[in-house]
């Protein structure tokens, strides 16, 4: 199956994700040189989230939802959306999506979609984050300021993680395309097997449920 056939559109349980612990994690390799400096390359281009949901349980409730959920993906088969707690949003954490707080592109008159995209840092050193899952109803795109109206002006592919201009609202020549969005990280389970003891539980031992964001 591909990426996209294995992947349930489904929210893992919020009240769990929220209690998750977890991050991105880079791959780089280093090279220390005989001179004493060092070579460093990147191994791949995108960063990969990981993250325990187990530190989330709190309840026997919260157990049973994830082990329900974990047997409908059929363990690590399928893909399912994951809010994370940290990193959500296109602007910080405290404040409302915008359409000006993400930059998709700039328009030439012909080009129609624009990948939705998060951006890290400033200027030529910036990382463009591709942002596949974002939260239904919460997308806001502008042109040249001018925020648009979905579904008339624009749409959201799945498919290619891209803000599609309606014929008629392809922007301009010279105009700047922004966003801003609540969104969701596609991750799947990273284990095939979720091992608690119910005494163990009431004793205040957490289960290790470890997550990992797949590409989709």
């Amino acid at each position: 199956m591909s990426d996209t056939a294995s992947f349930h559109d489904v929210l893992f349980p919020l009240a769990v994700s929220f209690g998750a612990t977890g991050g991105p994690e880079r791959k780089n390799e280093i090279v220390r040189l005989s001179s004493g400096r060092e070579k460093r390359n990147a191994r791949v281009a995108l960063s990969r989230r990981s993250y325990d949901a187990g530190t989330g349980v709190r309840s026997l409730d919260d157990l049973y939802d994830v082990l329900a959920f974990f047997e409908a993906r059929r363990g690590s088969l399928y893909g399912f959306r994951f809010r994370d707690p940290f990193d959500m949003k296109s602007c910080r954490p405290d404040a409302v999506p915008a359409p000006l707080d993400q930059a998709l592109g700039t328009g030439d008159g012909a080009r129609a979609g624009f990948a939705l995209a998060k951006n890290y840092g400033d200027g030529a050193e910036a990382y463009a984050r591709p942002i596949m899952k974002p939260v239904a109803g919460t997308l806001r795109v502008a042109v040249a300021g001018v925020e648009k109206a979905s579904p008339a002006d624009f749409s959201f592919d799945e498919t290619t993680g891209a803000v599609v201009f309606a014929a008629g609202a392809v922007p301009a020549a010279g105009q700047a395309v922004t966003a801003g969005y609540e969104f969701d990280v596609p991750v799947r389970f990273d284990t095939e097997r979720i091992e608690i003891g119910l005494h163990s539980f009431k004793a205040g031992q957490i289960p290790s449920i470890p997550l990992v964001e797949v590409i989709l």
